[in-house]
């Protein structure tokens, strides 16, 4: 079993954590900081890691080198599900995905290794700010919910996994080109209260068989290895610059905390291949051209699949409001704002009184001023 990573400070021996704004590793006990790329892990056999695709077939088949499999210290929250790597230490603990607390002993997780992370980019304080704004243009929020963004409670900073496919795909089709033409053809219509004869242009569409192939080259087709999160929230989690992907290391997990992925690779690949079928779609009824098209078959042939298991950074701040968990998550990369929040009935009432008290006074106004112009 791996033992975790632990980046000792040079001046006093806490542990380090990244440090997003200044790229580097940060002790907050002296606060000394070391550049991120020359420091090594304190135990022995940990190295960053080339940037590589795996052969997607071989890993079902479990013909992949063990330096690519890994086994982790987890915790598993019953509330959400999500499946969180701690300190082997760590028995109990409060969930960064639904603030439930959890309280168990810590299990092991058998994985691929990461092959690439994007570093967090946005520090925690700029996170928090984030927040603040966007709570602070929810009108409707609970109060005590802006007292909590207020209050500087620490975010959680959590690198969540993803799967990425790469496929080469060979496509052969068939269906129908349609072409718009117009006739003309005599019609009455009503004019000025009188039945008269016009001459109208309708439009008809000439249908010609077609059939034809086509290729197409899919690179990092991106699927959500977790199911922490709603997927209303991960589907709006999508503005990721994947160019900007590094090799996996330690030390960029330092002071953060890695979820374990819980959709399994060959349900991943599914998803991806659901992604890939629906482009193919769209790349058929250009190749058909026309104004309109039929697609009576579509047989795609894929080859030289191959994946990625990757990290990306997210804050999570998770709350409870009246025995319910609410998330606000706020992309480590961009610090874009994707959220849930509990509503406030008094706020919404004052706000229905409001709507009537001014409709009520407008109609006033309206009446007293038809009075005046007789």
């Amino acid at each position: 079993m791996n033992e975790p990573a632990r980046f000792p400070c040079a001046q006093c021996g806490a542990d380090l954590r990244y440090d997003p704004g200044a790229q580097s590793l940060l002790c907050d006990h002296c606060g000394h900081s070391q550049p991120a790329t020359l420091v090594e892990p304190e135990h022995a056999g940990v190295a960053a890691e080339e940037l590589r695709e795996i052969d997607f077939h071989k890993a079902l088949s479990d013909e992949i080198a063990g330096a690519d499999v890994e086994t982790t210290q987890t915790v598993s929250c019953e509330n959400c599900g999500a499946t969180v790597e701690f300190d082997e230490n760590v028995h109990a603990a409060e969930c960064p995905f639904c603030a439930t607390p959890v309280v168990t002993d810590t299990g092991s997780h058998r994985h691929f290794k990461p092959g690439g992370v994007l570093p967090f980019a946005v520090a925690e304080k700029d996170a928090q700010k984030a927040l603040r704004t966007w709570l602070e243009s929810r009108w409707f929020a609970p109060s005590g919910l802006r007292v909590f963004a207020r209050s500087g409670r620490r975010m959680s900073g959590v690198y969540m996994p993803y799967w990425t496919f790469d496929a080469q795909t060979q496509t052969r089709y068939e269906g129908q080109r349609g072409d718009v033409y117009y006739v003309e053809q005599t019609r009455w219509v009503m004019r000025d209260g009188r039945r008269v004869r016009t001459r109208v242009r309708v439009p008809k569409v000439r249908w010609t068989p077609v059939r034809g192939r086509l290729q197409r080259f899919f690179d990092d087709v991106l699927v959500p290895a977790s199911r922490s999160l709603p997927k209303r929230m991960i589907d709006r989690l999508s503005s990721w610059d994947l160019h900007a992907l590094e090799p996996y290391r330690p030390d960029f997990l330092a002071g953060f905390r890695a979820e374990a992925y819980t959709v399994d690779l060959q349900e991943g690949f599914a998803a991806a291949r659901a992604i890939m079928d629906l482009q193919i779609r769209r790349d058929v009824r250009f190749a058909i051209g026309g104004d309109k098209q039929r697609i009576s078959s579509v047989r795609s042939q894929l080859s030289e699949e191959t994946f990625k298991h990757i990290l990306l950074p997210v804050w999570v701040a998770a709350y409870r409001y009246r025995d319910q968990s609410y998330r606000v998550i706020v992309n480590g990369r961009t610090g874009e704002v994707i959220g849930e929040r509990p509503w406030s009935v008094w706020k919404i009432a004052l706000a229905g009184a409001g709507a009537a008290v001014l409709a009520a006074a407008l109609l006033y106004l309206a009446a007293i001023a038809g009075v005046f112009s007789r």
